[in-house]
């Protein structure tokens, strides 16, 4: 059967022409929370036929605005705007949909198994309007016998029969029957996923619950605690998912039901880290501040350090084939009061760096010939639409992806013809208010920094969605409480994403105390990323990351530069579980502001770990075992 079916699915792509377009219809509707529209789509080629045997994938990456399902049903579930995308044959179709407040509230209650095995408790899942609903939630049984609710919203079922559950809230009710049965159940034991265990690592238990049979009975959903020094403990579904802070004994508790409780010691071991970080060399910048760095290797077999200016028209040139002795061989002067970023085209022969301040307005990015590293020159710019000001570009073959202050838009600039750059594409959240602060492209996938909207996703290539290097198709969208998301970092299934939160009376001469952390969001499915853990160094702020072989690398300004060990499973706090590897601060008395370090970020390059510090400029550092 499974041959078949792969033989008639090779037909099909054969006998299916591309798509031209698609449409959808309706091509735009408007909504009130909870009412639902019918969406359908169609595909038609280069000479206007429509093509059949196509099936629509639906999408829409504002999850949190709409779902929709398979068949192209949308539900709205809260106030916005969102894009309905179909993608035929690997080409997308978009209809726009508003929703607004009002509507009918729908209150939406479950349980993860029925019927109920008498003697165990399951929780139960809330939702209004696709969101958590504020404020007192009452639970009521309709018969107490059969099972009661605590006011957490658990069921404890207690002898078998049925039961009215009622939820209700603020203007809402919902209700559903559910059924308690004998519990077969004689024994239960806690299983776990791992025995020797570090702090940080993540530990996953289950209850295995057994008849007299020795079949394993399902349906057992514990309430699970940790007791002992700080941890990390939740319950995801059947599973406790647990990460000690401490290396220390904990107790593991599986709250089965009223009266059914499994316990088990858990040792913890220290995570012990046999390296640290040791600066090498030094690129001393002590009359302005500095900006962006990019490492490479010169097309003349040297290693070089560009480094970007922050409220000055300067980028610097360092030669660090020798690590130990950087030497500044060039300052490239433009009309700017910041140069923020710098990075190097994948031919190592031209460098794109980006403007803001220019005198006379026109701002944009200026391409650099490399033809002879030590002293590049300027070969042209471009400023056409990106007057207003470029803070963050990534290079991805030969496409800019310019981060405008203008707009807030991200625009594609084709730098093949190095001398005469253009616009070739662009891409924006339908947002009237809105900041774009960077970029990156990772895999087929753009990762934008939209500050207090979020993280957001493009399909640029990847082939998931039908977008094109050059026509970015939108997957997905993740926005937090605490805002001003400033960077991006894609690595296996996590995607490392940092806020910049200054306060309002920050002045660059002076110390700067910044806040802000990296959060962890797991993206195996990309179009639903969840955050998942942090790290979070108290009293500092994060700026820019790198991550390489299981290793991230911050530059956490105030906090100076940091290594984690990011292997494995990631939940809860990672500074607090010991996964910092090492840290160093990058300060010294030839600083703009001294004693404050104010570190930019971090690149790995031949072993050596290269950033800037925004007050001192260049520092090289080395992981280096440690000698017992």
């Amino acid at each position: 059967m499974q041959l078949l079916l792969i033989g008639l699915l090779v037909q099909v792509s054969f006998q299916s022409p591309l798509p031209d377009r698609v449409e959808i219809s309706p091509g735009s509707a408007a909504l009130k929370v909870g009412e639902t529209a019918n969406f359908s789509a169609k595909a038609y080629d280069a000479d206007d036929e429509a093509i059949t045997g196509l099936e629509a994938r639906w999408h829409i990456a504002e999850s949190g605005i709409a779902t929709i399902d398979e068949s192209g049903v949308v539900r709205a579930l809260a106030p916005g705007s969102a894009v309905v995308v179909a993608i035929m044959g690997g080409k997308p179709g978009y209809a726009e949909i508003t929703v607004e407040r009002g509507g009918s509230t729908q209150l939406v209650a479950g349980v993860p198994v029925s019927p109920i095995l008498s003697g165990t408790s399951v929780p139960i899942e809330v939702g209004l309007n696709g969101s958590i609903p504020e404020g007192r939630i009452r639970f009521l049984s309709s018969n107490v016998t059969v099972a009661t609710v605590d006011r957490d919203g658990r069921i404890h079922a207690k002898s078998p029969g049925s039961f009215m559950l009622t939820i209700r809230t603020a203007g809402a009710t919902a209700s559903m029957g559910l059924e308690v049965v004998p519990n077969p159940v004689v024994s239960y034991q806690i299983a776990q996923n791992r025995y020797i265990v570090r702090q940080g690592d993540v530990v996953r238990f289950r209850v295995q619950a057994v008849d007299g049979d020795g079949e394993e009975v399902k349906g057992v959903y514990p309430l699970w605690e940790a007791s002992g020094g700080g941890a990390f403990m939740e319950s995801e579904g059947a599973e406790g998912i647990f990460v000690a802070e401490e290396a220390i004994d904990y107790t593991i508790t599986a709250n089965i039901g009223e009266n059914i409780q499994r316990s088990l010691i858990l040792a913890v071991e220290p995570r012990v880290h046999k390296e640290t970080l040791v600066v090498t060399g030094r690129g001393p910048i002590a009359h302005h501040n500095s900006g962006d760095t990019w490492v490479f290797e010169g097309v003349d077999g040297r290693d070089y350090a560009y480094i970007g200016t922050f409220m000055h028209d300067w980028m610097k040139v360092f030669d660090v084939t020798n690590p130990q002795r950087p030497v500044l061989t060039d300052s490239i002067q433009v009309d700017a009061r910041r140069i923020n970023d710098v990075k190097i085209h994948e031919s190592n022969r031209l460098a794109v760096i980006t403007r803001e301040g220019a005198s006379n307005r026109r701002n944009g990015i200026v391409i650099l010939d490399l033809s002879n590293p030590a002293h590049p020159e300027i070969l042209s710019e471009y400023t056409a639409t990106v007057t207003g000001g470029v803070h963050n570009v990534w290079i991805e073959e030969d496409l800019v992806y310019a981060c405008h202050n203008g707009t807030s838009a991200l625009h594609i600039i084709d730098i093949s013809d190095p001398v005469h750059p253009k616009e070739v594409g662009r891409w924006e959240l339908d947002r009237e208010e809105k900041t774009l602060h960077d970029v990156i492209v990772q895999g087929g996938y753009a990762y934008l920094s939209y500050w207090d909207d979020g993280v957001v996703t493009l399909d640029v290539g990847a082939g998931t969605h039908g977008g094109t290097p050059t026509a970015p198709v939108m997957v997905s969208r993740l926005s937090y409480p605490e805002g001003n998301t400033h960077v991006a970092w894609r690595h296996g299934q996590y995607l490392f994403v940092g806020d910049e939160i200054f306060p309002d009376d920050w002045d660059a001469s002076k110390p700067i105390d910044a806040r802000g952390y990296i959060h962890i969001l797991d993206v195996s499915d990309l179009e639903a990323p969840v955050e998942v853990a942090r790290y979070e160094v108290p009293n500092a702020g994060t700026h820019n990351v790198w991550v390489e072989e299981d290793r991230l690398y911050v530059g956490y300004y105030q906090g100076g530069l940091r290594v984690v060990d990011i292997s494995g499973e990631l939940r809860g706090n990672l500074y607090r579980q010991g996964r910092e590897i090492a840290h160093v601060m990058t300060t010294d008395k030839q600083s703009m502001v001294p004693g404050w370090p104010m570190t930019w970020g971090a690149q790995i390059f031949k072993g050596y770990i290269y950033t800037s510090d925004l007050n001192s400029g260049l520092w090289i550092a080395r992981m280096e075992t440690i000698r017992p």
